[in-house]
């Protein structure tokens, strides 16, 4: 699949008292630019849960820290969906500062879907498994608020 780009802009909330992004908050750069890329799809979280009666937990994480990001940057995540497997979908992303081809962070996160109304893993449905498997119409190209 194609990337998917989500621009952010690195808030004070994000940040140490040294105006450095926490480690944290890496992995909610990351969430950000994967709820962008559902609405690309024309689906969010809800949507997802009343159409398809799943719910999508991570169930793995990890993140690689290359260079500091700080109060005020302008980042952009690429995101993109690396595998769907039958109970399962792993997505990469790469962030960097915007006009910058350094990498900031990079990593992974897999969820797996789960039937709501079992609590147990289930199938991916086949819909959802085209949606997620089909080449990249556009991009999340708006600018971070100011």
């Amino acid at each position: 699949m194609s990337s998917f780009f989500h621009p952010i802009r690195v808030s004070w909330v994000d940040t140490d008292a040294g105006k450095v992004v926490h480690f944290s908050n890496y992995f909610k750069f990351f969430e950000e630019a994967e709820e962008a890329f559902y609405r690309s799809l024309g689906l969010d979280f809800d949507a997802i849960e009343d159409e398809f009666g799943i719910w999508i937990p991570r169930v793995e994480a990890f993140c690689q820290y290359k260079s500091s990001a700080r109060f005020n940057d302008l980042l952009e995540v690429e995101m993109r969906v690396s595998e769907v497997r039958d109970k399962t979908i792993r997505y990469e992303f790469v962030i960097r500062k915007r006009g910058d081809e350094s990498i900031i962070a990079q990593g992974h996160v897999v969820a797996v879907a789960v039937d709501r109304k079992t609590g147990k893993s289930t199938q991916i449905p086949p819909i959802l498994r085209e949606r997620l498997s089909q080449p990249l119409v556009g991009e999340d190209v708006g600018e971070p608020s100011l």
